[in-house]
């Protein structure tokens, strides 16, 4: 039975891997399309992207609006989860279903609300109007964490440094905070996830100037897949890989 079990989640894995491994391959190969296995082993397509100013833009690009957004989305979650653990709040209830409401709705729809929205506002194509966007769509992730983290703690710890001599303030980031790092850390991790791989938000809200890298993929292959976006995969798998080593 062990026999079968490990073999039966062996296969599982290597499937659920197959097609890494084909993006992997086919980034070597020496011809200008994709083929699996590659006919030639070439690091031309890697010299090409780092040689691409519209890939290092994109990639720049993606990582800025993610580090952004993943700050950003620290403070605003970290803010109303202890407004609705800790504190008493009118529409509680309306106000956690409204915060988590990314969850549900498509991406899609997010993004076209948002571009109808934008467009009133001018802010249309703007680093800003994505900015806020991607806080609006990892917002939740860092409230859904720290919302656990913070029913797990005792709101009596704060009480008692207030009872020595602390203020609100100083009693949040003295005793609260620190306790509170592993889900900003798991909420924080989501959230750049989130950012920096979207697709049907960004889709809509990028403009000429700030185009991120999932939105360059993506246009890049509507037109035919060269070996350059294999690179870039495999450069992207590589570094999530190392990631999760470290």
């Amino acid at each position: 039975r062990r026999l079968i079990g490990g073999s039966y989640v062996a296969l599982v894995l290597a499937f659920l891997m197959l097609p890494v491994a084909v993006v992997v391959l086919a980034s070597f190969s020496s011809t200008s399309f994709l083929t699996v296995p590659p006919q030639g082993v070439t690091l031309r397509w890697y010299g090409r992207l780092l040689d691409s100013r519209d890939y290092l833009a994109a990639i720049g690009t993606s990582l800025t609006l993610a580090a952004a957004a993943t700050l950003c989305s620290l403070a605003v979650g970290t803010a109303t989860s202890y407004a609705l653990v800790r504190r008493v709040l009118p529409g509680k209830a309306a106000v956690s279903a409204i915060v988590m409401s990314p969850l549900v709705f498509p991406g899609v729809v997010i993004g076209v609300a948002l571009l109808q929205f934008y467009s009133a506002l001018g802010l249309a194509g703007s680093f800003a109007g994505l900015l806020i966007a991607h806080v609006v769509i990892t917002v939740p992730y860092v409230v859904r964490t720290t919302l656990a983290s913070l029913h797990g703690l005792d709101p009596e710890l704060e009480d008692a440094a207030c009872v020595l001599g602390a203020d609100r303030l100083t009693a949040f980031r003295a005793i609260t905070l620190p306790l509170l790092r592993p889900g900003l850390a798991a909420g924080g991790l989501f959230a750049f996830i989130t950012s920096f791989d979207n697709v049907p938000v960004s889709i809509f809200l990028t403009g000429v100037a700030h185009t991120t890298l999932p939105v360059k993929i993506f246009t890049a292959i509507e037109f035919g897949v060269d070996p350059t976006v294999a690179a870039v995969s495999s450069l992207l798998i590589l570094t999530t890989a190392l990631a999760l080593v470290l």
